[in-house]
């Protein structure tokens, strides 16, 4: 197994991660190269958010495999959800019943739940958690390809 980088390579995408837009087309499009579309639910100010995307979730990006977006979940920005409809960032949150920041999902189509999701924080093991999620996603969606 492989563990995250903790240092961006490759392309810089700065100190914070694309806002998601459309996760309709964004995880059709992950899917096409055959990943899970990583979306973090963050919250503004949130300490922990920062370790998440800094270390972990911002090399994954710079890698160039991987799509991560993320949402705030108090913010009142307008996306269009997995379905295609418009829905606010913190509506959007409370329909997936995320609580905490952060939380990471790992979306196939429609906005299916690929891999636990990881909610919170804990900096012993979440290089090993996140690889193992981005493993049991991809594991997933490659299976629902073949069938």
């Amino acid at each position: 197994m492989r563990t995250v980088q903790a240092q961006p390579q490759g392309r810089s995408h700065g100190d914070s991660l694309p806002a998601a837009k459309d996760l309709a087309r964004e995880t059709a499009a992950a899917a096409a190269r055959g990943e899970p579309l990583v979306v973090m639910v963050t919250l503004a100010g949130c300490a922990y958010c920062e370790l998440v995307r800094r270390h972990y979730l911002l090399p994954l990006l710079a890698e160039g495999r991987v799509p991560v977006v993320q949402i705030d979940m108090r913010s009142q920005g307008e996306l269009r959800s997995a379905s295609g409809q418009p829905v606010r960032e913190a509506a959007l949150a409370r329909q997936w019943k995320v609580t905490m920041a952060p939380t990471v999902l790992f979306l196939g189509p429609g906005g299916t739940e690929l891999a636990p999701r990881l909610s919170g924080y804990s900096e012993d093991f979440y290089g090993g958690y996140l690889d193992s999620a981005l493993e049991q996603a991809r594991a997933r969606l490659a299976a629902t390809r073949r069938g």
